[in-house]
């Protein structure tokens, strides 16, 4: 299989990500199939009140890990994408199924019923509370013949989602290689656990080959490239830095947390604009499947190049031969290193993804956005994506858990997928 080529300069992806925003923009106003179609703008909006809930039951119940999440979201949303676009009469090409519906049908009982079958599927011991919820959601809904056909399509939505899932190489158990040569990987503290290698063998949710995206080689043990990155996140990254300014350091730790800042920052761009049930669906869509699929993209090279992360090559610096760098036994990083090879930067390859769908859909960069995050007890503010994602890919080395490169390189991956989902799903027909 061709990989497809990621070298050259970031001004060139930059140029291509630009025309493919314009390429897919969408009017900020209802299209002609929605506004004839019933379906309900914000506030009230049910897409956002049920990614509310699948995240109780992802992150606060279940306890899911952002990678592992990811995947559950993309499940939930794309089910909910169909059933939506289904009800509005089909308006874009359908991730997985584009279910029989009626004018007519509600679009509240389609969402609450993908929602909730995708939820169960994925997470049958939450049964009681997740049945509660969707009683009291058609509970709010009048009964009758809009009420049963949106609940008709949204179970055909999640039926046809779960059923593209089944045995699609999720295994939370399968563990990563560990090698005991200089730059290998090794179990990273403090917990030194082996979880995670199932993601690279994931299947996609829309691209066909997963590993076509491969970065290029990491730098060699005994360059100067080596030398500069390590003492750059050595210094920057430490538990104890004294260069790193309090700035720095707050941002490292509100990147930390995915959960309040990513996919809060996406909701709170919906309910501003007062998005449509249809345009808020498939902006979640969006941002979740292509996150899904870059991830996959990412870990596919971290398990092909099978990097050691900064935790631990630093102490063990002195076997790189590299006489610019130095061990230091005792040094830890700001933050908790995630338990997966270092290269890419799956955040960096996650956060690229999330804001290049919310460029696309919006079609701009110039978004305002601020989310606050419990781990740093602060809220950040943005002018635009881009200065969002800049800030990311340098607040991963100010935590001490990557090197520039595989920011970098994340960063050019994320993109890269990002970009070939979109313009293969969620197009208008």
């Amino acid at each position: 299989m061709t990989q497809r080529p990621l070298a050259g300069s970031f001004r060139g992806l930059r140029r291509i990500a630009v025309l493919t925003v314009l390429a897919l923009t969408v009017p900020l106003t209802a299209t002609t199939a929605e506004a004839h179609s019933g379906v309900e703008a914000a506030p009230g909006n049910p897409v956002i009140a049920w990614n509310i809930h699948a995240q109780t039951a992802i992150y606060d119940t279940a306890k899911q890990s952002p990678t592992t999440s990811t995947r559950s979201f993309a499940i939930v949303q794309g089910a909910v994408y169909d059933a939506v676009n289904a009800v509005a009469g089909r308006p874009y090409e359908p991730l997985v199924s584009a279910p029989r519906s009626r004018p007519g049908d509600s679009t509240a009982a389609a969402v609450a019923a993908a929602t909730h079958d995708t939820l169960l599927w994925l997470f049958p011991g939450q049964a009681e509370s997740l049945n509660a919820r969707y009683d009291e959601a058609l509970a709010a809904i009048p009964d009758g013949r809009a009420e049963d056909g949106g609940v008709a399509v949204g179970r055909a939505a999640a039926a046809a989602m779960t059923e593209s899932r089944r045995d699609d190489g999720f295994d939370p158990t399968a563990p990563w290689t560990v090698g005991t040569e200089p730059g290998e990987y090794r179990l990273t503290p403090p917990g030194y656990v082996n979880v995670g290698a199932w993601v690279p063998n994931l299947k996609p949710f829309v691209v066909p080959d997963a590993g076509a995206y491969r970065v290029k080689p990491p730098p060699t043990l005994t360059g100067a490239a080596w030398a500069r990155d390590l003492n750059e996140v050595k210094s920057l990254g430490a538990a104890t830095s004294t260069v790193r300014t309090e700035d720095q350091t707050e941002a490292a730790i509100w990147w930390d947390d995915p959960r309040m800042v990513e996919w809060s920052i996406t909701r709170q761009l919906a309910d501003a604009r007062r998005l449509s049930s249809l345009r808020t669906a498939r902006l979640l869509a969006m941002v979740y499947v292509a996150s899904a699929d870059t991830l996959i993209a990412c870990y596919k090279a971290k398990a092909h190049w099978n990097f050691w992360r900064p935790v631990t090559a630093i102490p063990l610096a002195g076997t790189d031969g590299n006489a610019a760098t130095d061990p230091d036994p005792d040094w830890t990083p700001l933050r908790v290193t995630a338990p997966s090879p270092e290269y890419p930067s799956g955040h960096a390859c996650f956060t690229t993804a999330v804001m290049t769908a919310l460029g696309s859909f919006f079609g701009r960069d110039d978004l305002t956005f601020a989310a606050y995050s419990p781990a740093s007890g602060t809220t950040r503010h943005y002018d635009s994506l881009q200065a969002a994602t800049a800030e990311l890919r340098e607040a991963r080395i100010w935590a001490g858990v990557h090197y520039r490169f595989a920011s970098e390189h994340g960063h050019r991956l994320g993109l890269a997928v990002t970009l070939d989902v979109l313009n293969r799903a969620f197009q208008r027909r």
